[in-house]
C-alpha cells in the first residue's frame, strides 16, 4: 500500500515511469530519486518565485535630464549595502553604493569617508593591457572623479560623525552620449540619501560646456571634445557647494551664468531624489557623538582666556604659531593631569578653540592671523633659469608657499599612452606634483604620489592646456614637474604660476600667462554676514569655509576648483570669490611673473631636443618606414635623431646635432621624391658591376648609372673611375626604352641642383 501510493503521487510530476513494470525494490528505489527529483523541482520553483517577488520588489524611477533618460533602480542589486542605486543614464550603467561601520574607529579625529570610482575596462569592450589583465591601480581620471564626488557630499555628513563610510562607483558599461563620472555622482548622492547614513542632503550634480556661445547641458563625448568650457556644478536645495572647471579663456560673467544654469538642473534633479527617498528611503541611524564635552571648553577657557588666545594666533610664521600651540598644549595637560578622560581630548578641544578664535578674529574683527588686509596678497617673488642644464625652470613664492617648476621637452612619441573609458590615447602636456614632508617641516617618508599630489598637478595642468600651442606650431610632448619647497596654502596656485613660467623659459610658446589664486571664507549666522579672503594662507583654509581656486589669463578663466566646508554658498559669494580672483590674478602677473620673464623665449634652450616638421604624401609613408622598418632604422641610425611619423603624413625629426637633422630630413625628402628628368641627386657609390654603378641617395632610394654614363671619356672599368664609398652627384636622364630610369654622372653641370 505504501509503494503503491508513493507512486500515485510521483507519476503525475514525472511520467517517463511506468511503475507497474516494476518490482517492490525497484520501484522503492525509483521512488527515492523521484522524490529527490521532485523537492528539486519544487525548489527551482520557489527559487523562481522569490526571483519574481525580488523583481517586483524593486523600484525603479526614471526622468529626462537633457534629452536622454536617466533611470534609478533600487532593491535591484547590492541589497546588503546600507543604500545602493543601479544607474542608467542611456546606455551607461553605474552601481553606487554606500556603506558605514556600525560604530566609529577608537582614537580617530576626523570624518573617515572614503570615495571610490572604479573604471571596468570590460565596460568599453576592452581587455587591460599589461600582463596581468586584470584592472590595477585607478587611472588619474579615476581618482579625479573620486574626489569630485567626495568634495559635495563630505560637507553634509555629520561634523561629529566619526562612522567609517565608503562610497563605491563602479562603472559597468559606458554611452558615448552619457558620462559615466555624471553618473557617478548622481548615484552616490542617491544612495546615501536612501541609506540610512545620517546625511544632510540630497545634493546633485549637472555639467555644462559651451559650443559656439551656446551652453550644453551634460554634453556628449563628442560635444565634450569640441566645447570651450567644461564645467560641473554640485548643488543643494538652495546654494552651490562645488565647481570643478576647465575654460579656454572663459569670461567671468560667462562663467557665473553657467554656474547657475546648472545650478538650475540641479533642482530638477533634487526633486527626483526626493521622489526617490520618499518611496525608498530609510530612517537614519543613531550614532555616538564625538563632539568635545562644552566642560572641557570651559575649563580650557578659564586657563586660556579669550583674548590670550588671540595673541597665541596671532603670528606672521606659522612655524612661532604652531610652537606657542605647543606650548599651550603642554599647559593643559599639566593643569588636567587628574582628569584622564580629558587628556586624550585636549588637542581635538585646541583645534576647535583655534578655529573659533581666527573665525571670530576675521569676521568680526577683519583681523588675518598674519596681519594681513583682508584683500592683501602675501609678499611675492619669481625667478626663472634657477636650475641649470634643464630645459627650463623657475621659482615662485607667495608668502611661505614656494614652488620650483622644472619643464621637459621631448619628441611626441614620449607623450604619455592613457588605457581608459574614453577614446583618449594619449596627452601630450603632463603636470606633475610633489609634496614632500620637509615643505611642512616633518618626517615621513614618500610613497609615491596621493590622490592630493595627483590633483593638484591636474589642477595646474587644466589651468595652463587652454594656452599651449598645438603639435603643429610646437610639435613636443611638454612635462613640467612642480616640486614644492616650502607650503603654507595655495601651493597648487602657485604651481600654476611656476610652470608658467617655466614653459616660458623654456621657449614654448604659449598663447597668454597665466596665473592661478585661492580665495577663502569665513561665515556668520546669516547668508549676508561673510568675509572673502584673498590668497588664503594654510591656517584660513584650515580653519575657514572655502579654498576657491580660480586660474586664468588676462581674458579669462581657464580652471576653477571649488572646496566648501558649508552646506553651500550663495551666488553673492561666488560672484565675489570670481571678482576677487581675478584682481588678485593680474596683479600676480604684473609685478611678480612678468618682471621675471615677460613673454616665451624665441627659442628652445640649448640642453632641449630641437624638432624640424616636415609634410610628405601619406601615401609614401611606406616607403620612408621599409619593410620591417628597415629604411627608417637605417637613418636614425646613420644621424642619432628620432623620427615620429603620424597617418597623415607629418614627420618629426628631433635631435641635438642640426647637421645631423637636416641630413635626415635629406634623406626623407629625397626617398619621397619621384624620379623626373632634369633632377639632381647626391649618393654614395654602393655596388659596381661591369655593365655600370649603383648609387644610393638614401636608405632605400637607389639608381643605377651605366658605364657610359660615368666619364666624357671612353673607359673600360667602371672601377677605373669610381671606388665604393664614393659621394657623387647625378642627374637623371628620364626613361629608357626598357622603361628604366636612368642617371648619368657625366651630365652633370656644375652649380645646378
Amino acid at each position: 500500500m505504501i509503494i503503491i501510493r508513493l507512486s500515485i503521487d510521483i507519476v503525475p510530476l514525472y511520467g517517463c515511469f511506468d511503475f507497474r513494470e516494476c518490482t517492490s525494490t525497484e520501484i522503492f528505489c525509483i521512488n527515492e530519486l523521484c522524490v529527490y527529483f521532485s523537492v528539486v523541482s519544487v525548489s527551482s520553483a520557489r527559487t523562481k518565485n522569490n526571483l519574481k517577488r525580488r523583481q517586483d520588489m524593486y523600484k525603479s524611477f526614471s526622468m529626462e535630464l537633457a534629452g536622454r533618460t536617466l533611470t534609478v533602480d533600487v532593491g535591484r542589486v547590492a541589497a546588503q549595502a546600507n543604500g545602493a542605486a543601479f544607474m542608467h543614464y542611456g546606455d551607461t550603467t553605474v552601481l553606487s553604493t554606500a556603506t558605514a561601520s556600525e560604530k566609529p574607529r577608537d582614537g580617530i579625529d576626523f570624518f573617515p569617508l572614503s570615495v571610490e570610482y572604479e573604471e571596468k575596462l570590460y565596460a568599453v569592450g576592452k581587455i587591460p593591457g599589461g600582463f596581468n589583465k586584470r584592472e590595477g591601480k585607478a587611472s588619474e581620471n579615476a581618482i579625479l572623479t573620486s574626489r569630485v564626488i567626495d568634495r559635495p557630499m563630505r560637507p553634509l555628513f555629520p561634523k561629529d560623525y566619526r562612522n567609517d563610510v565608503t562610497l563605491n562607483n563602479m562603472v559597468m558599461s559606458v554611452d558615448p552620449e552619457c558620462a559615466p563620472e555624471l553618473t557617478a555622482m548622481l548615484g552616490s548622492a542617491i544612495a546615501v540619501a536612501i541609506s540610512d547614513i545620517p546625511f544632510d542632503g540630497p545634493c546633485a550634480t549637472t555639467q555644462v560646456g559651451l559650443i559656439d556661445g551656446e551652453f550644453v547641458i551634460n554634453p556628449n563625448a563628442s560635444q565634450n571634445a569640441v566645447s570651450d568650457l567644461k564645467l560641473t556644478v554640485a548643488s543643494t536645495r538652495d546654494k552651490v557647494i562645488m565647481i570643478e572647471a576647465g575654460a579656454n579663456e572663459v569670461p567671468e560673467a560667462k562663467m557665473v551664468e553657467a554656474i547657475y544654469k546648472a545650478h538650475e538642473v540641479n533642482q530638477q534633479v533634487i526633486a527626483f531624489i526626493d521622489k526617490i527617498v520618499a518611496e525608498c528611503g530609510k530612517p537614519k541611524h543613531e550614532y555616538t557623538s564625538c563632539a568635545i564635552p562644552e566642560k572641557l571648553f570651559a575649563a580650557i577657557k578659564e586657563i586660556v582666556p579669550p583674548a590670550e588666545m588671540e595673541v597665541v594666533m596671532f603670528a606672521p610664521e606659522k612655524q612661532v604659531r604652531e610652537e606657542r600651540i605647543r606650548n599651550l598644549k603642554d599647559k593643559l595637560a599639566e593643569c588636567f593631569a587628574d582628569k584622564e578622560d580629558w587628556l586624550p581630548l585636549i588637542d581635538e578641544a585646541v583645534y576647535q578653540y583655534e578655529k573659533k578664535t581666527v573665525r571670530k578674529m576675521i569676521l568680526k574683527d577683519h583681523k588675518r592671523p598674519d596681519g594681513r588686509e583682508i584683500t592683501q596678497i602675501r609678499p611675492l617673488a619669481a625667478e626663472v633659469d634657477i636650475i641649470p642644464r634643464v630645459h627650463g625652470s623657475a621659482m615662485f613664492t607667495r608668502g611661505q608657499t614656494q614652488i620650483c617648476n622644472v619643464c621637459t621637452l621631448a619628441p611626441l612619441s614620449e607623450a604619455q599612452k592613457l588605457d581608459g573609458l574614453d577614446d583618449t590615447t594619449s596627452k601630450r602636456y603632463m603636470h606633475h606634483y610633489n609634496f614632500p614632508a620637509y615643505s611642512v617641516g616633518e618626517t615621513k617618508v614618500s610613497r609615491g604620489p596621493g590622490r592630493r599630489e595627483i590633483g593638484h598637478g591636474a589642477l595646474a595642468e587644466r589651468a595652463l592646456v587652454p594656452v599651449l600651442p598645438s603639435e603643429e606650431e610646437f610639435p613636443y610632448a611638454i612635462r613640467t614637474v612642480s616640486e614644492t619647497f616650502e607650503s603654507n596654502g595655495s601651493t597648487s596656485m602657485a604651481s600654476t604660476c611656476a610652470s608658467c613660467m617655466s614653459l616660458m623659459a623654456a621657449g614654448v610658446p604659449i598663447k597668454k600667462m597665466v596665473a592661478g589664486i585661492s580665495c577663502g571664507l569665513v561665515t556668520g549666522e546669516t547668508d549676508d554676514d561673510y568675509v572673502l579672503l584673498t590668497d588664503i594662507q594654510g591656517l584660513e583654509d584650515f580653519f575657514g569655509d572655502m579654498d576657491f581656486k580660480v586660474t586664468g589669463t588676462t581674458d579669462g578663466i581657464t580652471a576653477i576648483q571649488m572646496d566648501i566646508k558649508i552646506h553651500g554658498l550663495t551666488r553673492p559669494i561666488v560672484e565675489g570669490a570670481i571678482a576677487r580672483c581675478r584682481e588678485a590674478r593680474l596683479f600676480i602677473m604684473d609685478n611678480c611673473m612678468k618682471p621675471a620673464i615677460a613673454e616665451p623665449r624665441k627659442e628652445v634652450g640649448p640642453y632641449a631636443p630641437k624638432i624640424v616638421q616636415i609634410q610628405i604624401d601619406p601615401a609614401k609613408i611606406g616607403d620612408v618606414v621599409g619593410q620591417r622598418g628597415k629604411t627608417i632604422n637605417a637613418i636614425i641610425d646613420e644621424t642619432g635623431v628620432k623620427i615620429d611619423i603620424t597617418d597623415d603624413g607629418a614627420v618629426s625629426v628631433c635631435g641635438t646635432d642640426k647637421d645631423m637633422m637636416d641630413k635626415a630630413i635629406k634623406y626623407i625628402k629625397t626617398i619621397v621624391t619621384d624620379y623626373e628628368e632634369g633632377q639632381v641627386f647626391e649618393g654614395k657609390v654602393i655596388s659596381i658591376k661591369e655593365f655600370g654603378a649603383f648609387i644610393e641617395f638614401a636608405p632605400g632610394k637607389e639608381g643605377m648609372v651605366h658605364i657610359s654614363k660615368i666619364s666624357k671619356e671612353r673607359i673600360e672599368h667602371v672601377e677605373d673611375v669610381l671606388t665604393l664609398g664614393d659621394i657623387v652627384k647625378v642627374v637623371c636622364l628620364g626613361k629608357d626604352k626598357m622603361g628604366r630610369y636612368s642617371f648619368s654622372i657625366k651630365d652633370y653641370k656644375e652649380g645646378t641642383n
